[in-house]
């Protein structure tokens, strides 16, 4: 059973953008990341207790700033000064109050993913002023001490080199990008597909990339491989028909979304029988208070819940929360590119062993972005309280 602790009052918030610079840039099929950014928020209470959260930002390259703009100017306002009994609270709350806003801005997402945010710090405030693991305090069991995990976003070159790397580090389930030609996405799979060892186990992302005709083509041409799952074949606001049409013509687990943004959404995918696996991600939508009965109703329905995220620290931390406290037989998605930003901006980093994440024990996210670290990173705070 969830936990909801002691009554919050928020009179302090801070908001922070870090843009770490790669030396390879990370591709999908729709665009190209050129330096990985992040938004954080730091909420704190009358109590001197504290909470992170993080939200999604990758895409277009200005969004960071603009997310965290709305963080202060827009989110932090509302809540300041007020007391909350239970952390979901501030996320209802919030999402009401802006919800003309969004209309009116027509900014439905960039809302979603900074009200996420702030869903996030204050489940992990309300966990660490109850000492307990934010899984734990999420009604997760007591026991969990690490959750599978798999090497994510894996570019199309170099692909046999960054599953030996990632094999390396502690992974045993690997996701190649497709999407980029369907020579191109054939040999990588078959590059994939032949480095496997017994145990192993590799799905592919085409991000969007195909219209159906083009999907039912490659899936009949990658049907033969043991995918895990083929992630995103088709545009995300494809209709469930497209969906189920592919469905019965390819032997592989369809997978989806991330980029599905209301419980209505989720409801409706999960009842089409569609999707094999369903992926939301905490930091796009619904943080903790929507996201994990979404990830129970996902996986009550007999479909696979996989949390997506390809971003900093404290949201990849709390991707493993929710995954601890939702149980089930999910991966969680652990970006196999550099990024000072995941490790930096939660320590001490949680290891990886034998394929498996192992989750922090202290209280809250049980983790800390190391400010002093990313300082030269950081291009946009702002404090409000």
């Amino acid at each position: 059973m969830v936990s909801n602790g002691a009554p919050i009052t928020i009179t302090r918030a801070e908001i922070f953008v870090f843009r770490a610079p790669v030396e390879e840039p990370v591709r999908t099929s729709f665009g190209v990341m050129r330096n990985r950014p992040a938004v954080l928020i730091r909420l704190e209470d009358k109590d001197g207790a504290h909470g992170w959260g993080e939200a999604w930002c990758n895409f277009p390259a200005c969004g960071a700033e603009h997310r965290a703009r709305l963080l202060e100017t827009v989110l932090a306002p509302l809540i300041l000064g007020k007391t909350y009994a239970r952390p979901g609270d501030a996320f209802r709350e919030l999402t009401g109050q802006t919800a003309i806003l969004a209309l009116q801005a027509d900014e439905p997402g960039p809302l979603a993913q900074a009200i996420a945010a702030v869903d996030i710090a204050m489940w992990d405030l309300a966990a660490r002023k109850a000492g307990q693991p934010l899984y734990r305090f999420l009604g997760g069991q007591e026991d969990v001490r690490a959750v599978p995990a798999y090497a994510s976003g894996i570019n199309p070159t170099g692909v046999a080199q960054s599953i030996e790397r990632s094999r390396a580090a502690g992974y045993v389930c690997f996701k190649i990008k497709i999407g980029f030609g369907q020579e191109r996405d054939e040999d990588n799979i078959k590059t994939a597909f032949g480095m496997l060892r017994p145990g192993e186990g590799f799905g592919v992302d085409a991000n969007q990339a195909w219209t159906l005709s083009e999907a039912l083509n490659m899936a009949g041409r990658i049907a033969d491989f043991p995918l895990m799952w083929l992630e995103e074949p088709l545009r995300c606001d494809a209709g469930l028909s497209q969906w189920d049409l592919l469905r019965q013509h390819c032997p592989i687990a369809l997978a989806a979304g991330e980029n599905m943004r209301s419980a209505q959404t989720f409801e409706r995918a999960i009842a089409s029988r569609a999707f094999g696996v369903i992926q939301p991600d905490m930091c796009k939508w619904g943080g903790f208070t929507l996201c994990l009965p979404t990830a129970k109703s996902i996986m009550r329905a007999g479909v696979r819940y996989c949390p997506h995220y390809l971003g900093g620290g404290i949201g990849l931390v709390a991707s493993a929360h929710l995954l601890a406290a939702a149980g089930g037989d999910g991966l969680l998605e652990v970006d196999s590119n550099p990024n000072p930003l995941r490790e930096l901006l939660a320590g001490p980093y949680p290891a990886m062993r034998g394929g498996m994440f192992v989750m922090p024990q202290k209280p809250g996210l049980g983790v800390e972005p190391a400010l002093r670290d990313v300082a030269d990173m950081r291009t946009l705070y702002a404090e409000v309280g």
